[in-house]
Order: structure tokens, then sequence, then C-alpha cells
């Protein structure tokens, strides 16, 4: 069966992870307008945004947000490395069929103290306007996040987003 592990192949990660790990690197290397800075940057190169997780119906499954870039996040979250969403059992990685991330350029190099209070309130904003969008075009009404984004205290715009699938045909 293609895909199948045989028993020595005992250090040879699964035919599915190497399908998602591949899948991922093409999704963080895409390009994206930044209209901040003119031209493409890669997707997973934006050090602040909001992802979604969607599984295999296109039900949102998790929204999370960072400001370490969306690459390292990202990959954290589904390479199984430590996250606090994989590691209380809200996130399976293998659920996951498409991201959607949204990022802010208008915040990607930004260095004062202020700056960074200022993009960590749009960035609570966002997520929170993120996560209420995915879960009010749910079937289920919900999401597995573990726990509820932060109530805003700014207003935020949802800006343009980016979405793609991470699994082959082959694994779907």
């Amino acid at each position: 069966m293609k895909g199948e592990n045989k028993p020595d192949d005992i250090n040879v990660p699964p035919f599915e992870t190497e399908d998602l790990r591949r899948n991922l690197v093409i999704f963080l290397d895409s390009d994206f307008d930044d209209p901040i800075a003119g031209g493409k940057r890669r997707i997973g190169n934006f050090r602040w945004g909001v992802y979604i997780f969607y599984d295999y119906d296109g039900e949102p499954i998790y929204v999370g947000q960072t400001n370490e870039m969306l690459r390292t996040r990202i990959r954290r979250h589904l390479t199984n490395q430590r996250t606090d969403a994989v590691a209380m059992s809200v996130l399976d990685p293998f659920e996951v069929y498409e991201i959607e991330v949204y990022p802010l350029p208008q915040f990607q190099n930004i260095t004062s103290a202020a700056d960074r209070t200022t993009a960590r309130a749009y960035l609570n904003a966002l997520e929170h306007a993120v996560y209420d969008k995915a879960v009010s075009g749910s079937q289920f009404k919900a999401i597995l996040n573990e726990k509820d984004p932060p109530v805003p205290i700014v207003e935020a715009e949802i800006p343009q987003s980016f979405r793609m699938r991470v699994v082959s045909e082959e694994v779907a």
C-alpha cells in the first residue's frame, strides 16, 4: 500500500507526516502582496498575524495569533512541537486540511514598546474578529480553541487573507 512503512523503517516518518511537512513548506513560502513594503513577501515571513486551521469538511477548528512569525507559530502547531493546543489535545495536526492566515504587514518592523503595545491590542482585536467570523460561518457554531480570544480594546478590520490546502490528493 502506498505510504505504508515497513517494520525496518522505524525512524522514517509516516507518509502523511512527510506530506504535511512538504505542503506546509509550500504554504509558508507562498508569496503574498505586502502593501506596506510593496512587492511580495513569503506568507510565513510576516511577524504579526492571525491564522485559522480548517478540517477536511472546511470547518474551522482552531484560531490563533502570533507576533513571532507566522512560519514559526504554525510549524510549531503542526509538527507536534510543544503548543498548548496540541498538549491539551485540543488540536490534532492530522485534522488540519487547510490553513488561512491574516498577516499584519503594518507591524512588521516595529521596535518601540509603545508600538508593540499598539500592535498587540490590534492583534487581539483581529483574533477576536476572525474567531467570531469563523464561529458564525461554522456549521457547529464552535471552535476547538482552549480559550476564547481576548476581548478587544480597539477595533480591527479583517484584512486580506491567504488560504491554502496543506494536504495532498494522495493523503486526502
